[in-house]
């Protein structure tokens, strides 16, 4: 199953909140058929996210898992987010790469570990400001997706999303042009370099809103969206589905 529309909620939410973001969600949604989309609440929130949302047809995924399972104090495994009901996770996000100080490598690990185990991955990648200035956002990338993906085979649903660090939070996009090369240059290496020639869907994410998403999903390789922010408000996320589900294509 591939996932079109992804809202990541980060360390946001709360039981009684959870219960307004459906209602908001079911009562702005114009099409029934919405398997394409998902959300990711914090762990916390799995088990009723995914009970509020068995009659939507939203996919649940978590944020993140770890490359192992056991003594690991505090992580969370793949087969446990399975176990809950979880179909994918999220892996690689910039700020599990800042914070976090998970290199290139160790994400790979966490994909090889989920692929074993026939879990889907929204994999991020993206530059900071100082390598969009300098003009070498895809010698960046080019060197993010080899050593994390490199001769390896992958899956049906392995999907990258590419969010520029610098855009994300701040409400500022790169020109959608630049945006729908990037994704295009991200699919050729991901191809040139996976064992098995994969050509993945890329998603687009950082300070996506309902305002830009229309001129945003015109774009032949954006193939949808990682949202944050605005997926914590149910009409807001709602909305833009609706325009995704409406592009034309």
């Amino acid at each position: 199953m591939s996932l079109s529309i992804i809202g990541n909620w980060k360390s946001n939410g709360s039981l009684e909140s959870n219960k307004s973001w459906i209602h908001d969600f079911k009562y702005s949604i114009n099409d029934s058929e919405i398997s394409n989309v998902a959300i990711c609440p914090p762990f916390t929130y799995l088990d009723q996210m995914i009970s509020l949302t068995s009659n939507l047809g939203l996919s649940i995924g978590s944020q993140d898992i770890d490359s192992s399972s056991g003594a690991r104090t505090g992580s969370i495994s793949v087969n446990a987010c399975k176990d809950i009901g979880c179909c994918f996770s999220i892996v690689g996000h910039s700020e599990r790469r800042e914070i976090f100080d998970e290199s290139n490598m160790f994400l790979r690990q966490k994909l090889i570990t989920a692929q074993e185990s026939g879990f889907q991955v929204i994999f991020c990648i993206g530059e900071p400001k100082e390598q969009q200035l300098a003009g070498t956002t895809n010698n960046f990338l080019e060197k993010q997706i080899i050593e994390s993906l490199s001769d390896l085979e992958l899956l049906d649903g392995f999907t990258i999303a590419y969010e520029p660090i610098w855009a994300i939070g701040t409400g500022e996009i790169p020109d959608v042009k630049d945006i729908n090369a990037t994704h295009k240059f991200i699919k050729d290496i991901v191809q040139s370099s996976s064992k098995n020639n994969f050509t993945p869907n890329v998603l687009y994410g950082g300070s996506v809103t309902s305002k830009n998403a229309e001129v945003l999903f015109k774009e032949k390789y954006i193939d949808g969206a990682l949202i944050g922010g605005a997926s914590l408000n149910g009409k807001e996320f709602a909305e833009i589905v609706n325009i995704f589900k409406n592009r034309g294509f």
